[in-house]
């Protein structure tokens, strides 16, 4: 749990990462070791910054934190024509601290959608090799899961038990530069710079359980963090990432404290053009319509949501559902937390007109200590 989304789901908020024992719990981007290694300290963020530059900001930076995040829906198609339906989930972290050598984890998942079934790994790596600002993109390894990217042409690849991708993704728009210069300040807190690739068309194959398919249509949508910017500990966020089937993207999340409480609302819209459009937070209106309790933990997670937005200019309502009510990712082991990440179908109306699409949706923070599931307003 971008998503966003990563400010992200991922993001604003994020990480003190590997400044904690291998048994705490912390969130997406917030890594655990089984040392206890040197904690870092918020600083002003410099001044005056630079703004985000692609391609060149594509690759690895010498900063704090840093993450490239994937999620997608793919179309796979058996030998004897029959369709199976798919989403994926497919992140490395890079982490940064002192002098010591860069660490990478990574979470991989699949929502089986045609069997109604949800896997995932975790993977994690103390490299040897110094991070860098590389020349021309991103080319990175977790053993044989591999992450490349240049300018929009992806290559992701990973396996699990059941199920292997090896996927090339092509981007149909822009990258969307939050903030309009890909930039967030912190202030003391630090600063972080984020983009998003809200739609990248997918091809390659999908391993179902030994049986090789190849995608016959596939979307996703990938969002690059890093900056060097501190935790708030103990809150929480909730990411919305839609794709609708008008070629039009919309992200959504809310950054909550400890209590629940809204500290920021963020509300993107990415026309067909490719135009990123940032909405009024007042313009948008979620409801949520039912709650899940993970058998897993027993946290409890909302489960169904109705998004309303009311500025004039994109009046849309939406009503969004899991696939699967349990897609929850405990990955303590990598990153040291418990969060649900997932995909979604979106149905609605726009400018008064109907309208669908497909989704992920990133929930964090809802520990065994917040057992009911807030109301947005």
């Amino acid at each position: 749990m971008n998503r966003a989304r990563k400010q992200h789901p991922y993001w604003l908020i994020l990480v003190a990462v590997l400044g904690i024992l291998l048994s705490s719990c912390g969130f997406p981007g917030m890594v655990s070791t089984t040392q206890q290694l040197p904690p870092v300290k918020p600083t002003p963020s410099p001044t005056p910054l630079p703004p985000a530059r692609l391609p060149q900001d594509d690759g690895r930076h010498n900063n704090l934190t840093e993450w490239w995040y994937y999620t997608g829906h793919l179309t796979a198609k058996e030998a004897t024509g029959k369709l199976r339906h798919y989403g994926f989930e497919f992140v490395i972290f890079q982490v940064l601290r002192a002098d010591l050598p860069p660490f990478y984890a990574s979470h991989f998942a699949i929502t089986d959608k045609s069997k109604g079934t949800f896997q995932y790994d975790q993977r994690r790596i103390m490299s040897p090799t110094i991070a860098r600002n590389d020349v021309k993109g991103f080319d990175l390894h977790i053993g044989d899961w591999t992450m490349q990217g240049y300018n929009g042409q992806d290559h992701l690849a990973a396996s699990m038990q059941n199920y292997a991708i090896t996927l090339q993704l092509a981007a149909r728009k822009p990258a969307a530069l939050h903030n309009g210069d890909g930039l967030i300040p912190y202030g003391l807190a630090g600063f972080s710079y984020y983009y998003s690739r809200t739609k990248m068309n997918v091809s390659g194959s999908i391993v179902d359980h030994g049986q090789m398919l190849q995608i016959e249509q596939g979307q996703a949508w990938m969002d690059h963090q890093w900056g060097d910017f501190l935790t708030l500990a103990s809150g929480g966020w909730e990411w919305f990432s839609l794709q609708l089937h008008d070629n039009s993207e919309i992200m959504v999340y809310y950054i909550r404290d400890a209590s629940g409480k809204v500290l920021a609302t963020y509300v993107g819209y990415v026309d067909a053009s490719g135009k990123d459009i940032v909405l009024p937070a007042s313009a948008l209106h979620t409801t949520i319509l039912e709650q899940w309790k993970s058998p897993h933990t027993g946290f409890v997670y909302p489960s169904g949501w109705k998004i309303e937005i009311t500025d004039k200019r994109i009046p849309i309502t939406l009503l969004i559902k899991p696939v699967l009510k349990d897609q929850e990712l405990v990955v303590k082991q990598t990153t040291g937390n418990v969060y649900w990440e997932g995909a979604v179908t979106v149905e609605g109306q726009k400018h008064g007109k109907p309208v669908t699409g497909d989704g992920y949706v990133e929930l964090t923070g809802f520990t065994k200590k917040r057992q009911k599931a807030p109301g947005f307003s």
